[in-house]
């Protein structure tokens, strides 16, 4: 019989590498918390601060990454990857202890995290998992832009579009089901950007640890990356992964349709910011959903080059 209870890690994760935006080297270690502790982030270079909790209200300037602060302005970003991790792997409660103010990038996708958190191993607990039931839907509109969420039954899908100029991304558009099995390819696709916007991007302080290692890069036509893609959908997917990371800032798995054309962070924080405002939109369910990411452990993919 599948658990429907809470879990967390069963031994720490200690993990380093370099923030993609301040370029800093971190030392990451993940421990194992008690059921309803929740997923909280503590920055251990800052001496006296409080926990960080992953939630949507805590964010603040949600560009070109999530960024988590407390009330003592104590803040952590690039936080969606890991919190993606930990949604497609079942993990409730954690405390995320990191010595900058940004969580490695790793890969530029979620592969590793996962990885190191079924090398760890999990660890059920006794508490019942809650879940999120979708009772309206929700909208929010920005031009051509827009997100909703609205009720299903037994699952969490996310159909996303993205809409590019670029030749070689242009517009794409996938639907993502939990219940398909298609964590393994949304796990292992990684963030990515055009050549033509890396000075900008740059200029504004950001991407000091980007690198060809931890982000796609494409070039009018070409894929500056000397492997290519890992899969012919890349692009979007690693959408999908930045929206299950930000989605599980709602602090408990959702049962929800989520549609988005050329969504990002802060599309949906508003989405989630306005959902939650009123408590007729949503209820807690605890017994009707069976943890169905229980079943996806296939391991993951090697970089394959694919075609677009």
């Amino acid at each position: 019989m599948i658990s429907l209870n809470q879990k967390t890690i069963s031994k720490p994760i200690k993990l380093k590498g370099v923030g993609l935006h301040n370029g800093i080297i971190a030392d990451l270690v993940i421990k194992p918390a008690d059921e309803n502790f929740g997923i909280k982030f503590c920055r251990v270079d800052i001496d006296k601060n409080d926990f960080i909790s992953a939630n949507f209200k805590n964010v603040i300037e949600p560009i070109l990454c999530t960024k988590i602060s407390n009330k003592n302005g104590i803040f952590v970003s690039t936080v969606e990857h890991l919190m993606a991790a930990f949604f497609g792997e079942g993990i409730d409660n954690v405390l995320v202890e990191v010595n900058a103010s940004e969580i490695p990038i790793l890969d530029g996708s979620a592969s590793e995290f996962v990885e190191a958190i079924r090398l760890a191993g999990i660890k059920e607990q006794s508490a019942p998992r809650k879940f999120i039931h979708v009772l309206k839907k929700i909208e929010i509109r920005e031009d051509e832009k827009f997100i909703s969420i609205e009720p299903s039954e037994n699952d969490l899908i996310i159909d996303f579009e993205i809409v590019y100029k670029n030749p070689l991304i242009r517009t794409r558009r996938k639907e993502f089901k939990l219940s398909d099995g298609m964590l393994p390819e949304i796990y292992n696709s990684r963030t990515f950007c055009l050549y033509e916007d890396i000075d900008f991007i740059k200029s504004k302080g950001l991407a000091k640890g980007g690198s060809l290692e931890n982000a796609i890069v494409v070039k009018d036509n070409e894929i500056l990356n000397e492997d290519g893609l890992r899969n012919r959908h890349e692009f979007v997917y690693h959408k999908i992964l930045d929206c299950l990371g930000d989605l599980m800032l709602s602090g408990n798995r959702m049962l929800a349709h989520v549609k988005t054309s050329q969504g990002g962070h802060a599309l949906t924080n508003k989405l989630l910011l306005k959902f939650f405002s009123d408590d007729s939109n949503w209820s807690f369910e605890s017994d009707k959903l069976s943890d169905k990411n229980d079943k996806i452990k296939k391991p993951l993919k090697k970089p394959l080059v694919a075609t677009a």
